[in-house]
C-alpha cells in the first residue's frame, strides 16, 4: 500500500433525508361528490448507514468525499397513496473503522466485522397523511403531518488496524527489516528516523498452513502519546492487536530503558494496552557474540525475549514459534 493511498481519518459532514409530508386530500369522483379524506403519508427520509467490508483496507475512497447526504422522502398523495421513502446512503469502511462525533469527540461505534452496520443518522419519519385524523366529529379533517427534521452533523471516521501482532519500537529499531524477513511485505527500508511513514500489514506462514498477521507501527518517540512525532496518529492501530511485539536493537545502550520507556508511552495512551501479552525481540543480534549476548540478559525486562537478525535470520523461527503460542493461549 503506498504511502499516498493509506488514509486512517477522515472528516466528514452526513445528513439525513428529511420526511416527506403528510398529503390533505378528499375523494372526488363523478358519483361522489363529497368523499371523506384520503391523503396518504409522507415518505420516511433516507438514513446515512456505514457497513464495513474486508476488501478495504483505508478510508482513501472517502478522502475528498466531504458531503454525504441521503434522499428526502417523497410527500403522500391522494386515493391513500403514500410517498416513497429516501434512498439510504449506505458508506462502506474497513472493519477496523471507528465513528466519532466532530463536535464532543464521542466515540458512538466501531465496526469489527464483514457487512457489520450501524446507522449513523437516522431519517425522518414521514407524516401521516389527513386519512388518519378522521373522526365521529371531524368528517373532513383539513390537516395533516409534516414530515419529521432530518440529522445532520460533522462526523470523524478513524481506522484501527485489525492485526493480531503489533511491532513497537523507536524509530531505526529494525521493524520493517523484521517484517521484510518472517512475511512476504516489502516496507521501505533505510537507515534513517521514520523511514516507515504508514502502519505496513504483513502476513506471516507458519507451520502446518498456519498463518498470523503483523502489524509495522511507525516508530514512537518519548512522549509519542501527547502528539510528539507521529504520535497520536498511529498509537490508535497498536490497540486491536493481541500481541504486542517490543523490538530493542542489540547495540542500544540500556535495553531495560529503552523498553519502559516504550511501555510508558503506551500506558499514556491508553492503560488498557499494558493487559495485553508482551514479547521482546532484540534486534540486530548478528552484532553479538556469545559473551557480549550473555552480558545482555542481565539487563533485559522480566518478559518473554529473543534474540533475532532479520539479516541471517537469526532466532526467527524461535520467534514465530513464542508469537504463535501467546496468539494461542
Amino acid at each position: 500500500m503506498n504511502q499516498s493511498n493509506f488514509v486512517d481519518y477522515v472528516k466528514i459532514y452526513f445528513r439525513s433525508g428529511r420526511g416527506g409530508a403528510g398529503s390533505v386530500h378528499f375523494r372526488r369522483e363523478k358519483f361522489v361528490p363529497k368523499g371523506g379524506p384520503d391523503g396518504g403519508d409522507g415518505g420516511d427520509g433516507g438514513n446515512i448507514i456505514l457497513r464495513g467490508s474486508t476488501q478495504l483496507w483505508t478510508l482513501l475512497h472517502l478522502k475528498y468525499r466531504k458531503h454525504v447526504i441521503a434522499e428526502d422522502g417523497k410527500p403522500g398523495a391522494g386515493s391513500g397513496s403514500f410517498g416513497q421513502s429516501g434512498e439510504d446512503q449506505i458508506i462502506e469502511v474497513p472493519v477496523g473503522t471507528v465513528a466519532k462525533d466532530a463536535e464532543t469527540g464521542e466515540k458512538l461505534f466501531e465496526i469489527t466485522k464483514h457487512n457489520e452496520e450501524h446507522v449513523l443518522l437516522k431519517g425522518g419519519r414521514g407524516g401521516l397523511g389527513n386519512i388518519h385524523f378522521k373522526s365521529s366529529t371531524n368528517q373532513s379533517p383539513r390537516h395533516a403531518q409534516p414530515g419529521e427534521d432530518n440529522e445532520e452533523g460533522w462526523y470523524i471516521l478513524e481506522l484501527k488496524l485489525l492485526a493480531d501482532v503489533g511491532l513497537v519500537g523507536f524509530p531505526n529499531a529494525g521493524k520493517s527489516t523484521l517484517i521484510a524477513a518472517i512475511s512476504a511485505k516489502k516496507p521501505k527500508i533505510a537507515d534513517y528516523p521514520f523511514t516507515t511513514m504508514e502502519p505496513n500489514l504483513g502476513l506471516v506462514q507458519y507451520r502446518d498452513m498456519k498463518s498470523f498477521v503483523v502489524a509495522d507501527i511507525p516508530g514512537i518517540i518519548e512522549n509519542a502519546h501527547k502528539g510528539k512525532g507521529l504520535g497520536l496518529r498511529f498509537l490508535r492501530h497498536i490497540e486491536r492487536n493481541s500481541v504486542l511485539l517490543f523490538t530493542i536493537p542489540a547495540d542500544t545502550d540500556d535495553i531495560n530503558k529503552e523498553y519502559n520507556t516504550l511501555l510508558n508511552e503506551l500506558k499514556q495512551y491508553n492503560p488498557e494496552l499494558l493487559d495485553k501479552k508482551r514479547i521482546l525481540a532484540i534486534t540486530k543480534s548478528d552484532l553479538l557474540d556469545e559473551e557480549l549476548m550473555s552480558l545482555l540478559k542481565e539487563n533485559i525486562p522480566d518478559i518473554t525475549y529473543v534474540f533475532i537478525s532479520a539479516i541471517t535470520n537469526y532466532g526467527l523461527n524461535q520467534l514465530k514459534d513464542i508469537i504463535w503460542n501467546a496468539l494461542e493461549n
